[in-house]
Order: C-alpha cells, then structure tokens, then sequence
C-alpha cells in the first residue's frame, strides 16, 4: 500500500470513483462532493459530542472519597485502570494519523481527524482526573503503572506491535490486522474498566470521575461505529483483504489478555464485580462487537451481559440507556440525528 499525496492533481474526487482505500485521491477535502453520505452524520454527532474536561464539578468530593472511603482494592484498580486507559488514548492519539493516510475517502478522513481530536482531549481528561483526585507525588506512578506490572507492560507492547508493524511494512496484511485492532481497542479494551467506575456511581462512590468515563465512552462508541463502517466497506469493495481467519484469530487472542489483566487489577473484593463477571462480560463484549461485522459469536454460550444493575444508571441525555450497548444513538447530544449503521 502506498499513502496518499499530500498534493496530486491527477486525481479524481468524483464520488462514482470513489473508495475507502486504494483511490486516486487529488488531497482536496471536498465534502460537498461525497459517497459515503451518512459519514456526514457521524460527523454531526462527533462534533455535537465536543466538551471540556476542566468543565466537570465534583472531583473535589472524589478526591475525598479517594482518600477515605474507597477500598485498597478499590483504590489499587482505580489507578490501574487509569493507566491502562491512558496508555489507549495516547496510541491512539499518535497512530491513527497513520492509518488515515492511505484512507481515500476525504468524509472518511476527516472523521478520523475528529477521533484524533477526541483522544487528545481523553487524554486532558484523565489529567483532570488525576489532578483533581489523586496527590501530585502520586500521578506519575499511576502514568507509568506498567513499570511495575508485567501484565500491562505486555499488554501496552503487544498493541503497540499490531501498529508499528504496519508503520514499518504497510501492506494489506498489515493494514487489515491495524483496524482489526483499531475496532477491538475501541470496541473492548475500555469496557472492563469503565464497568467498574460505572459500579462505584452506583454505589454513590466517585460519581464525577464516572461523568467524566461516560463522556470518553460516548465517544468511544462513535469511533466503534466508525471503524465497523470502515470495515464493511472494505469488505464491500476490496473482499480479498478481509480475512475472517485473522478477525477470529485477533479477537480470541485479544478476549484472553483482557481477561487476564481485568481479572487482576480487579479481581473479586470489588462489590459488583469478580472473576467471573469479567469473564463472562469480555466474552460478551467480543460477540457484540463480531455481530457488528457480520460474524458468528466466537463464544456461543454466552449470551446476556452479566452487568445487570448497570441498567438503571442514566446518560448524559437523561435516557434510559444501557452503558454497555454497542449502538451510539443515546450518546448524542443532537436530537435531530437519524442513525444508520453504515456510511
């Protein structure tokens, strides 16, 4: 695969030559000229997800809770997750410009550009946390947690493996394997740790760091959305590059080191929360998100999420939502969107 010209003037915009991939792209983001016309309203409802992290109120009270009233069990997974998920936005805030270069839809693109956008500012939002909830002595420990744990240590080289060997040989393979992981990172790998901050809310615990996790997951299921759109056009008009082999593959190898490490930072002296539960939500997870692609569950016997008192809890908009559904549909702030799955 090469990327694309920054500047090619012997391209063709039309959208009737128009592909994801492997077009002949002039560099020029005309977005009146579009294919992929319900990109425009995934961008709507990015752009309608814009927020401010310093924005907030009530971390104050967490760092109190933080101090007093949290577990050490639930104080040592606090910080791991944190880091964990810190360690996400950050690669994905530096690697998907990658991918976005051999992109040739410029719709397509200047959703990529908005995620970009978006994991900077998850990143300024787990700053705000730490800033308002744990002692400064304290932040860089929590930054760099895999120092001292080889479980996320393996976990962090390993994603970033996937991406770098694309950087370094972008070829189909490389590139299919790249939004594989691009999907499973924004489709799985938060979920666990969001899960638990949603269960201390609901145990009235740390209440304004989960506002600010609802926020980060709103967009999170938007760049879900993107990616599974990506990859059925993909499938659409370049099928050779799909390989299901690989997707299974990916996706088993990706469902056992979640496990693992929710499994330890988490274990089972959380209230809402053991060993099980996180098994049998990840498996779930990984069904949900296989379905979204077209594929049969890699785990046929599970088939309900085990979060159950996770339902009662309210989004932003005040709609009855269960935080763990794959669609993004209650998570925008523009009520007059319609959504469609595909672009």
């Amino acid at each position: 695969m090469n990327p694309n010209l920054l500047f090619n003037p012997n391209g063709n915009d039309d959208a009737q030559h128009r592909t994801i991939i492997k077009g002949n792209t002039t560099g020029l983001f005309n977005l009146n000229n579009t294919k992929y016309s319900r990109a425009k309203s995934l961008y709507t409802i990015m752009i309608g997800n814009f927020r401010v992290p310093e924005k907030v109120s009530g971390l104050n009270e967490d760092s109190i809770q933080y101090k007093s009233e949290l577990t050490d069990y639930e104080r040592r997974a606090y910080d791991g997750i944190l880091s964990f998920l810190i360690f996400l936005d950050s690669i994905q805030t530096v690697n998907l410009p990658n991918f976005s270069d051999y992109i040739t839809a410029p719709e397509v693109s200047l959703l990529l550009a908005i995620q970009t956008y978006q994991e900077a500012i998850h990143s300024q939002s787990y700053a705000t946390i730490l800033e308002g909830v744990v002692d400064w002595s304290k932040r860089d420990q929590i930054y760099y947690f895999r120092r001292d744990n080889p479980i996320l240590l393996e976990r962090n080289q390993y994603i970033g493996q996937i991406y770098q060997d694309f950087i370094d040989n972008p070829n189909d393979a490389n590139f299919f394997k790249g939004l594989i992981w691009n999907f499973l990172l924004e489709g799985l790998y938060f979920y666990n740790g969001f899960a638990f901050f949603d269960t201390l809310a609901d145990q009235q615990k740390m209440k304004a760091t989960d506002r600010m996790i609802n926020y980060i997951r709103r967009d999170e299921l938007t760049h879900v959305t993107m990616f599974t759109n990506i990859l059925k056009e993909i499938q659409k008009e370049f099928p050779t590059i799909r390989n299901d082999k690989v997707i299974y593959e990916m996706f088993a190898n990706a469902v056992e080191q979640e496990i693992k490490w929710s499994q330890f930072i988490l274990g089972s002296q959380i209230i809402g929360i053991n060993e099980k539960t996180t098994e049998t939500y990840t498996k779930w997870l990984a069904n949900n998100r296989l379905s979204l692609i077209g594929l049969a569950p890699l785990f046929p016997d599970i088939t309900e999420n085990p979060y159950k008192h996770l339902d009662r809890l309210q989004d932003n908009n005040s709609e009855k939502s269960n935080f763990f559904e794959s669609t993004v549909t209650n998570y925008t702030q523009s009520s007059s969107m319609k959504w469609n799955r595909d672009f």
